[in-house]
């Protein structure tokens, strides 16, 4: 489920950048239309929840780290008595 709205997340994020470039070049610098800025604030809102989730995931061993190149932590020896 944590994953699925990960990549929601990024789809809107993706969508929110192309219209931010659409309303860039529609508007032309016209001082009187904000759409770009407010593209901008959708888009920092979404970063922002994005970055919530992911370390909302992490912190709950939800999302891991499964690189082979990680051989993960390394166990600690018991010193011979």
């Amino acid at each position: 489920m944590l994953k699925a709205l990960i990549i929601v997340l990024m789809l809107a994020l993706v969508a929110s950048l192309g219209s931010g470039f659409y309303y860039l070049m529609i508007d032309q610098g016209d001082k009187n239309k904000r759409r770009t800025f407010h593209s901008l604030g959708v888009r920092l809102t979404l970063a922002a929840a994005l970055l919530g989730i992911i370390v909302y995931g992490v912190a709950t061993g939800q999302l891991g780290n499964r690189n082979p190149w990680d051989a993960g932590p390394i166990p600690v020896q018991k010193a011979e008595q």
